[in-house]
């Protein structure tokens, strides 16, 4: 069995550019290439071996998510340009922006006292 670092080594070496970039399409004499907000995280535990040196227990886990953000769009011979996907951007901001909120209520409720 291979040792699982190596596994997930061979793993992540797939995982940058190319996850973030989809392939260039043509659409009606246009050029698209989509892309991707892509983040990954992987984790693992393991326990003492026991008396005879085998591992009593461990795990691990991992996973993944991509968010379509736009596409670039090359129409013609001309010059690309970024078109986002603005319901992508929003539903991915809007944590954030609730976050904020609620730390600046807190800050300002902290500062009348």
């Amino acid at each position: 069995m291979t040792h699982i670092a190596v596994r997930l080594g061979k793993i992540t070496r797939t995982l940058g550019v190319r996850a973030s970039y989809g392939d260039a399409v043509q659409v009606g004499g246009s050029t698209v290439v989509p892309v991707a907000l892509v983040g990954y995280g992987f984790g693992g535990g393991g326990d003492r071996p026991d008396e005879s040196g085998d591992f009593a227990g461990g795990g691990g886990g991992g996973g993944g998510g991509s968010i379509p953000v736009g596409a670039y769009v090359a129409h013609g011979q001309g010059a690309a340009s970024f078109e986002p996907n603005v319901i992508a951007l929003v539903a991915v901001s809007t944590p954030l922006v609730v976050a904020c909120g609620v730390s600046l209520a807190r800050v300002v409720r902290a500062l009348k006292k």
